[in-house]
């Protein structure tokens, strides 16, 4: 991780007031704290309207909320509104708080918001490689290397984090966790190995099943078959990166897994029901809702 990214924080301020109606962003950063003056209270604060998740990588930090203190351990976050009763900190026993954080703001982000907190609370704890982690480091490397250029891309990103999140909390977390140990190494594998050129024969090596029984026994978890579902995980992640007119056709093709430009359309068209240039001609900011694939 501290090989991949830098220590930096990002804010941003672009015009629009869509940003304001649905999601905006409104700062990203990784940060390593190891002072005890590291302290943000919620009632005492500059911004207004802000949503801020963190997330701790190394140390240990922690939050008091409604006066109730939780101390938060590698693989641990908390979301949070601006102005509200709480209060961050590196405790006194702690020397240090490594962490990424994504703070955004919008009407929408606050309905969104209000959901997740009603069912999960403030503090949950994540794997590093579930799906609003892996936003946050992969946007932090994309801001270091190509930067957000406009509102537009800005909100998009917004949007898209906060839709994982549900789709972690509602969807993901919880599936996951009622697949056989086999099923679920597999759905590890594919989801941390798309982008590269595997085969029905890696994802049956990684289950350390027959290939027959591996077939069967996904098929019955997961409701579909383990190619199907690589292509779903590689077509999600191509949603996302034809939100922006930074990559063309054929370099979202390499980046999602494939090395064919035309088989890559023919599989998006297939699940998404349009082609890859058809659906960036008609889409908006708020097109990540296609992420959701049955």
């Amino acid at each position: 991780m501290e090989n991949e990214i830098k220590h930096n924080s990002y804010g941003f301020r672009f015009k629009g007031d869509f940003q304001s109606k649905v999601a905006g962003l409104n700062a990203i950063g990784y940060e390593l704290r190891d002072t005890h003056d590291y302290r943000w209270h919620g009632l005492h604060r500059g911004e207004q309207d802000i949503y801020i998740f963190q997330y701790t990588l190394n140390g240990q930090g922690a939050i008091n909320i409604d006066n109730q203190t939780s101390y938060l351990e590698t693989g641990e976050a908390f979301f949070v509104h601006v102005p509200s009763d709480h209060c961050y900190f590196l405790p006194s026993h702690s020397e240090e708080w490594e962490f990424i954080y994504f703070t955004m703001y919008g009407d929408e982000v606050g309905r969104l918001f209000q959901q997740i907190i009603t069912h999960y609370g403030h503090t949950f704890k994540l794997s590093l490689h579930s799906e609003p982690i892996k936003h946050i480091i992969e946007t932090l490397k994309r801001i270091e290397t190509l930067g957000i250029k406009h509102g537009y891309d800005a909100s998009s990103c917004a949007y898209t984090f906060i839709m994982k999140c549900l789709e972690y909390f509602e969807y993901g977390q919880q599936q996951t966790q009622q697949y056989p140990i086999t099923i679920a190494r597999a759905i590890h594998f594919i989801e941390n190995n798309y982008k590269q050129d595997i085969t029905l024969d890696d994802i049956v090596a990684v289950s350390q099943l027959s290939k027959y029984h591996f077939t069967r026994q996904f098929k019955k978890s997961v409701k579909d078959t383990p190619i199907n579902y690589l292509s779903k995980t590689r077509v999600k992640q191509a949603l996302v990166l034809l939100s922006t007119d930074e990559l063309n056709i054929e370099a979202i093709a390499l980046e999602v897994g494939y090395t064919s430009s035309n088989y890559f359309s023919k599989v998006f068209k297939k699940i998404v029901g349009v082609s890859p240039n058809r659906y960036r001609r008609d889409t908006s900011i708020m097109s990540v809702d296609k992420i959701f694939i049955d």
